[in-house]
This record gives C-alpha cells, sequence and structure tokens, in this order.
C-alpha cells in the first residue's frame, strides 16, 4: 500500500491559489493521509485587525485538501482550539459516522484530544471541510477539499479561491437574539435588496471588519498569473457564515461548467456568479488580450474593495487593474433557472430532468413527499423554525433505503436560507415556482425569501444513519433551523 503524508502548514503560509496538477506519484497513491490541527490564531488581514480566529494547521482558511477520486482518505484531527470541535466534510457522500456532526453523528472532540476520519471521498468536484460546533465555521475552521474527477476538461491554468470574511463577534451574539442593528450589505439592484420591505427591521445581520479571498484583503491578496491564449478555470467557495456573495471578473464572462462540485447539465455564459452561504461553483475563461482586471465580491458594504484579486498577464503584474462597479445593474448573474431552463410552473413530476443519476418516479411508483415551511426570525426572536419547531424538535424526514424522496421548501421569512443536507446529493427540480427542464445536482441552495419555494428529489441511497438538513446561514442554524434525514433499521 502506498501512502502520503501532508503535515500541518505554518502559522505565517498564504493558502496558495494556483493549483498545478497532482504528480504521478500523488495520483498512484492508495492512501493520503493528513493531520489538521485548530488552534487559536490572532487573525490580521488588514492593518489594525486583530482578530480571535480559530484555524486549521495555522491559516485561514486552512490547507486546499486534495486527491484523486477513488482515493482513499484519512484525516487526523487534532483539537488544540480554545472550544469542542468536529470536522464535517461538505458535499461528500461517506460513512453517516464520519459526517462530523456534534450530537448526530459523534461527540465534539474536546481540547488536546483527537479524531480519525476516514473514507473515500465521492462524488468528485469542489468540496470544502468546516467545523460543525458553534461559531467555529465563523471564526475560521474551514477549507475547500478538491476532489479530482479524471473525466473533467483540462485547463490550462487553475486556481482555488476562497471568498471569506472577518466578523464582529459582538455581532453574532446580538443576531442569534433577533436584536442585531447590522445592515444589509447586498449589492445595489441585488435580489435580497428588491426583496426588502420598509417595514423590515431585519435583526439577525452580522457585521464584519474585513473582507478576504484566501486568507488576505486588498491590495495584499495573492496575484494569478495568466497568459494569453489560456483557459483558466476558478473554483470558488463562499465560506461567508452569514452573506450570500456576488463575484465578477472584469471585462470577462464566466463559463460555468459545475455547481457545489456537480456538473451541470450544459455549461452557462454569466457577467458573475451568484454564490449561496456554502455553496461551490467551478468557472472558467478565456484570456484574449494582455491585462490587468479584478476579480471581486460585489457588496455595498463601504470595504467591499477588499475582497478582490488582481488577475494579470507577463508584465501587468504592476498596472492599474481594471474593475467592475459595486452594483448589479445590467449584470446578468447565474441563476438555477439559468443553469437548468424552464420546463413550466407547476408540478415537478411532469418535468423530467435529463442528466441526473437519480430516477424520475415509475409507473405505480410515488415519491415520499415532506413539506416545510420556513418561518420565525421576526425582529427580537432567537427562533427560525420549520413547521413551527425549533430543532432537534423539528419534524423528522424517516427513509427507507431505496425510498424516492420529495422535499418542499416554502420560505415565509424577510431572510433567504441556503439549505444543506448532508451526506446525499439531490436534484434541484423546481425553484419558485418555476419546474427546471433539467434538474441541477446539489447539496445546497438558497430559498427566497417572502414565500419563495425549493422542491428536492434524491433517491435514499446513502449510507444508514441520522444525517443533519439545516440552513447553513450559521445564524438561523443555531437559532434552530435544522431536521434529519433518518435511515429506518
Amino acid at each position: 500500500m502506498r501512502r502520503r503524508q501532508f503535515l500541518g502548514a505554518s502559522a505565517s503560509a498564504m493558502i496558495a491559489a494556483a493549483l498545478p496538477p497532482l504528480s504521478q506519484r500523488a495520483l498512484a497513491d492508495d492512501v493520503v493521509d493528513y493531520t489538521l490541527t485548530a488552534a487559536p490564531l490572532r487573525f490580521s488581514p488588514v492593518a489594525g485587525l486583530d482578530f480571535a480566529g480559530l484555524a486549521f494547521n495555522g491559516t485561514i482558511p486552512g490547507p486546499v485538501l486534495r486527491v484523486r477520486h477513488g482515493q482513499r482518505f484519512r484525516a487526523k484531527f487534532v483539537n488544540t482550539g480554545t472550544e469542542p470541535a468536529t470536522i464535517h466534510w461538505h458535499g461528500m457522500i461517506l460513512p453517516n459516522k464520519m459526517d462530523g456532526v456534534e450530537g448526530v453523528t459523534q461527540a465534539a472532540v474536546p481540547f488536546r484530544k483527537s479524531f480519525l476520519y476516514e473514507f473515500t471521498p465521492d462524488p468528485p468536484g469542489t468540496r470544502f471541510y468546516h467545523d460543525h460546533v458553534s461559531d467555529g465555521f465563523a471564526r475560521g475552521l474551514f477549507g475547500l477539499f478538491i476532489v479530482e474527477d479524471p473525466e473533467d476538461e483540462p485547463a490550462d491554468a487553475e486556481f482555488a479561491l476562497v471568498f471569506h470574511d472577518v466578523p464582529k463577534l459582538s455581532t453574532i451574539e446580538s443576531a442569534m437574539m433577533g436584536t442585531s442593528t447590522a445592515p444589509m450589505v447586498d449589492p445595489l439592484n441585488s435580489p435580497e435588496m428588491k426583496e426588502m420591505r420598509p417595514d423590515d427591521k431585519m435583526g439577525d445581520e452580522v457585521a464584519y471588519v474585513a473582507h478576504c479571498i484566501n486568507g488576505q484583503s486588498y491590495p495584499n491578496t495573492q496575484k494569478l498569473a495568466v497568459k494569453v491564449g489560456q483557459r483558466v478555470r476558478l473554483r470558488i467557495l463562499n465560506a461567508n457564515a452569514t452573506q450570500t456573495r456576488y463575484v465578477r471578473l472584469a471585462g470577462h464572462r464566466l463559463t460555468v461548467t459545475h455547481s457545489d462540485g456537480n456538473r451541470l447539465p450544459r455549461p452557462v455564459e454569466v457577467d458573475a456568479l451568484r454564490i449561496g452561504v456554502a455553496e461551490r461553483y467551478d468557472a472558467f475563461f478565456e484570456v484574449r488580450k494582455p491585462g490587468a482586471w479584478l476579480l471581486q465580491g460585489l457588496s455595498s458594504d463601504p470595504l467591499a474593495y477588499q475582497q478582490a484579486a488582481v488577475v494579470y498577464t507577463p508584465g501587468m503584474e504592476n498596472a492599474a487593474p481594471d474593475s467592475s462597479p459595486q452594483t448589479l445593474d445590467g449584470v446578468e448573474f447565474f441563476t438555477y433557472e439559468l443553469a437548468g431552463g424552464n420546463c413550466s410552473r407547476g408540478d415537478a413530476s411532469r418535468c423530467h430532468g435529463e442528466v441526473s443519476n437519480h430516477p424520475e418516479p415509475v409507473e405505480g411508483q410515488s415519491p415520499h413527499s415532506f413539506d416545510f415551511k420556513i418561518a420565525g426570525g421576526e425582529w427580537g426572536s432567537n427562533k427560525w423554525t420549520l413547521n413551527g419547531k425549533t430543532y432537534p424538535d423539528t419534524p423528522k424526514i424517516y427513509v427507507n433505503r431505496g425510498d424516492l424522496v420529495e422535499i418542499r421548501f416554502k420560505n415565509t421569512t424577510d431572510m433567504d436560507h441556503p439549505m444543506h443536507l448532508h451526506g446525499h446529493v439531490f436534484d434541484l427540480v423546481e425553484h419558485d415556482g418555476n419546474v427546471l427542464q433539467n434538474a441541477l445536482r446539489k447539496d445546497t441552495t438558497l430559498v427566497r425569501a417572502y414565500d419563495g419555494t425549493l422542491t428536492w428529489r434524491f433517491k435514499a441511497d446513502a449510507p444508514p444513519g441520522r444525517w443533519a438538513l439545516h440552513c447553513h446561514n450559521e445564524i438561523h442554524m443555531m437559532d434552530g433551523l435544522m431536521t434529519e434525514v433518518v435511515y429506518r433499521s
């Protein structure tokens, strides 16, 4: 058995964006071993900021983990942080006891203790890992996990980019109580801003004091070197704990090929990406001429300029880069309907996805359907509910192996919710009454505020156990917006 061992990075290391091809030696290994150590980190991406963060292997974000699809993966997690922690392997289908959810699949790992995670990562694509206890994710315990797909089209250059932000910790507590006065900072003309009503008081917003890409803020972010004629792949994660992120590369259109690591029915060309919390997108662009351009997170926050990185061709690294305005006016951004296509409005069972591996109902078989109404979150409330209950009292989804399962959400609150299912890849078949012509394979999807709807469909073929289903806005999840898919014995 061949084995590879990876040790911790130094505390001063910057997470490298460029992804060189894995070596033939690395590809030939049967088992890949990592050690991931959680520890406190004084994080200072901008001058004058001293954030009490938590980090894997001394960096925020943690190191990029890479394996070939089919390789065995082992990670020894050592917790030297200030509070109990776990590691959740987001987007993975894996043994239930390896899923890393405190109180559901394992006990949290206490201070100075360790836990061994071991599984064969599946499916291939852009995944990520993060703490699943309290505010560890918000404080920096996250990183990209790339499962290389041998069937992917090659790129001339490839970059892994984690968009993340530094929270003002005091606003997390007030947001959980529904009394935060932090403003919404989505870009002008965004759906989020258009949804707002004059009487909205919010109360659940978290304030952020710095905005980063791969652990640094502009102008200190790592520059991305490209060459004229190259076709470049970006793997992008939104690791903000509460906010949707819009990402645009000045002077270029982006061809989106994967969502949450899963191949789209067809590539989609857009001006910008709309990335919910914990969503990932793979997108390509072509370098047609020399220049320097900003890859930016768009926002109405006065500090939005910090979340940018320069993409440049040789000799242009010190040129003033072209940039994009912090607005979505006239900008075509990624939507589920754009990627999946509209079939009709109404019954999702009438529209058959063409690309999903998950079967449609056959004659005589009906999906096991579950309806969830998302509510709560009023000013001064510390409760976000599913069918009127907060976790752990929310209604559970009980399934038998082999069941065809359909989950329908209706969001009656004034906030979007990035809903995430552990241990499965589901088909998104309906969004806001629009039945998708081609189902999108996802693990996290945004359900719109003010009566927005989503319908998921999946086959209950995951390893048996209890699988968390929750909102990935950390405030909403900690305030109860969570349930479980439970496999009957």
